[in-house]
């Protein structure tokens, strides 16, 4: 891969400087791991991704590889439903894992407060000198500037991943995380051979009426987050992401001239519903575009670990490489908002 990509251009990234902060992030793994033994010691009786808009999209891959890899129960709540319903789910015993960038998301602040008063344990991912990081008895921070998803991606990996290895339930855990030492220089050659795709979809569809995303399985968060936080909020472009099985349950009805479809098609059991998407949208000769994580190596990481990753695949041509290029043709800067974080509401 690296020798077709490496004279490829990559607009408004700096790939020296991701690739550093990468090797800083990976550094991390020993704390991280720590912090996932002495909790694992301590023990709990459920894990709850606390998360809200991008952090609880996010947090789905996680839920859904969990779900299928352990028998712990685990579960995804929005931080705005839980500070209203104080679901029964959230026991005195439970882990909760929550994250926030800015470190001052609201709903999760007032969610944090009243867990950690009531004893419950919480780790975050986040600064630890903001609001957030301040509450949480224990603290994650990514000292990065770039941002990127998959920084956080791999310091949430060590630390649920390494829960299991606790459980017995991921014996080959060391291994997986040894192997994703090249996981950033594989994540630039994979950018790199999506970049002139990237370019092509955006020019073709960043002005579209609205625009019909579609995901499942442990790409349905990726899929969102997307659709939602990138295109809705940091480039006000209508969207409609759906799951690819209830796609066919309503959404199909609105696909016509004007209106594409994106196809986010994973490689987990849930497959066959994207290509069901796919097949659909060319039987009816509909305007689409295909997503297949399939086409996208990763060097050094045995196929047994490849699920754990492919949503770092998706984050990493969606919410930063065609997000760029969806900045190139509408004109409108990703860091912009007319309302969101602009006044109290």
């Amino acid at each position: 891969m690296a020798e077709i990509t490496e004279k490829v251009e990559l607009i408004k990234f700096d790939q020296e400087k991701y690739l550093a902060e990468g090797e800083m992030i990976y550094a991390l793994r020993g704390e991280v791991e720590a912090l996932a033994d002495e909790v694992a010691k301590a023990g709990y009786s459920n894990i709850i991704l606390l998360g809200i808009g991008g952090t609880e999209f996010e947090f789905a891959q996680f839920e859904y590889l969990v779900k299928k890899k352990s028998t712990v129960d685990i579960y995804g709540f929005d931080a705005a439903n839980v500070n209203t319903l104080r679901p029964k789910e959230i026991k005195k015993d439970s882990l909760v894992i929550t994250a926030s960038a800015s470190g001052n998301t609201v709903e999760i602040i007032e969610a944090t407060k009243w867990l950690v008063e009531e004893g419950i344990r919480v780790v975050a991912f986040t600064k630890k000198d903001g609001p957030l990081g301040k509450i949480a008895q224990h603290v994650i921070e990514a000292n990065v500037t770039t941002g990127q998803c998959e920084y956080s991606y791999m310091l949430q990996a060590f630390f649920i991943y390494r829960l299991l290895n606790q459980r017995g339930e991921f014996d080959n855990y060391e291994k997986f995380a040894n192997q994703l030492k090249g996981a950033f220089k594989n994540l630039v050659d994979i950018r790199k051979s999506f970049e002139p795709r990237a370019d092509k979809i955006a020019k073709a569809i960043h002005n579209a009426q609205y625009t019909v995303f579609t995901g499942s399985g442990s790409l349905w968060g990726e899929t969102l987050l997307f659709a939602m936080c990138i295109l809705e909020e940091m480039q006000w472009v209508r969207t409609r992401p759906v799951t690819s099985s209830q796609f066919f349950h309503g959404t199909l009805e609105l696909v016509e001239p004007g209106v594409p479809v994106f196809i986010v098609k994973g490689e987990d059991e849930f497959r066959k519903q994207d290509t069901r998407v796919e097949n659909f949208c060319k039987m009816i000769n509909a305007e689409y575009y295909v997503l297949d994580t399939q086409e996208f190596a990763f060097e050094g990481l045995d196929a047994e670990f490849r699920e754990l990753i492919v949503p770092w695949i998706v984050t990493s041509l969606l919410t930063e490489r065609l997000a760029a290029h969806y900045e190139v043709y509408t004109k409108h800067n990703l860091e912009y908002r007319r309302y969101y974080r602009q006044f109290d509401y």
